[in-house]
């Protein structure tokens, strides 16, 4: 079973996000790449969480390219 993911980590910058693993950064140990994989909170900020609501619905342009 995977690990929960936190919402809202207090230093987010210390750990690759990119598995299970949550290796600090400056050891990873899955090998997927030479940079790690940042937290949701640092691209997107606190309220990257509650983006899912907008992406549920389609946007007005894509209504209007579907009906023509």
């Amino acid at each position: 079973m995977a690990k929960k993911f936190p919402h809202n980590p207090s230093h987010p910058e210390r750990i690759c996000w990119g598995c299970d693993l949550y290796c600090p950064a400056k050891a990873l140990a899955c090998g997927n790449g030479a940079e790690r994989t940042m937290h949701p909170v640092e691209l997107f900020g606190e309220d990257w969480d509650s983006f899912e609501s907008l992406l549920d619905a389609p946007s007005q342009v894509e209504q209007l390219s579907q009906a023509q």
